[in-house]
């Protein structure tokens, strides 16, 4: 918490704040970090493990705490829901930001199978709005940055047999991996089984259905390799 309290300093510092105008910043940053470190302070006794007191927003819900692993500096902003009933829970690194109004779901709240659950690696951060289907597992790398509204779905309707409903064939499962220093712009979709290579960038609205290679930039629907970052730098 101390760092990211420097690091606030410094971009105030940065855009010309005065002391007066960074105290006042501060007083409004403390009107609202103080009830979230109360909220978890109530919360971390029942979690699995916590390796410091997560900061939890107005409304955010978190389900079956004791499946809960967090690291230190965790914030779940406002109106978040961590639904954490699987098989090998939700394990959040150090510095993650769960953005308000996000979603994690790896199992269905009324008799559905029990999902495999969620890995997030240090200083990574869901956008606000997102959802994280992670019934067949999803791993996040480190510094993996989402947009608002990204959507991971880790399975699949069966559809191959027309004679029954599709509710009846029930889904499929397949992880999903996005490894270390992504970004994944506002809106993208990442289909169940896909793996995003280290260092590559989504755009806006793109649905991923294949592998991407690592430091590729992908965009469309499906999504295509538009070109590779490491000819940025050649």
């Amino acid at each position: 918490m101390n760092q990211r309290l420097g690091e606030y300093r410094q971009r105030l510092e940065a855009a010309g704040f005065s002391r007066r105008e960074q105290a006042a910043a501060f007083a409004g940053l403390g009107r609202k970090a103080v009830p979230m470190l109360a909220r978890g302070a109530l919360l971390r006794p029942m979690l699995r493990e916590a390796a410091g007191t997560p900061l939890l927003g107005r409304g955010a819900r978190v389900r079956s705490p004791g499946q809960l692993t967090v690291g230190r500096d965790v914030v779940i902003e406002d109106y978040a829901e961590v639904q954490a009933t699987s098989r090998d829970g939700i394990v959040l690194g150090n510095n993650v930001v769960i953005g308000p109004m996000a979603m994690i779901r790896p199992s269905g709240y009324y008799a559905r199978d029990l999902g495999v659950g969620l890995t997030v690696g240090d200083r990574s951060g869901i956008g606000a709005g997102s959802y994280i289907g992670c019934s067949g597992g999803v791993t996040i790398g480190n510094d993996v940055l989402f947009g608002p509204g990204v959507m991971l779905f880790a399975e699949e309707h069966v559809i191959g047999d027309v004679s029954h409903t599709i509710r009846e064939q029930g889904v499929r499962w397949a992880s999903i991996v996005i490894e270390d220093d992504c970004w994944l712009a506002s809106r993208v979709t990442v289909t169940s089984g896909v793996r995003i290579g280290r260092g590559s960038v989504v755009g806006a609205g793109a649905v991923v259905t294949k592998d991407v290679p690592p430091f590729s930039v992908v965009a469309g629907n499906p999504a295509k390799v538009i070109r590779s970052r490491r000819s940025d730098t050649s």
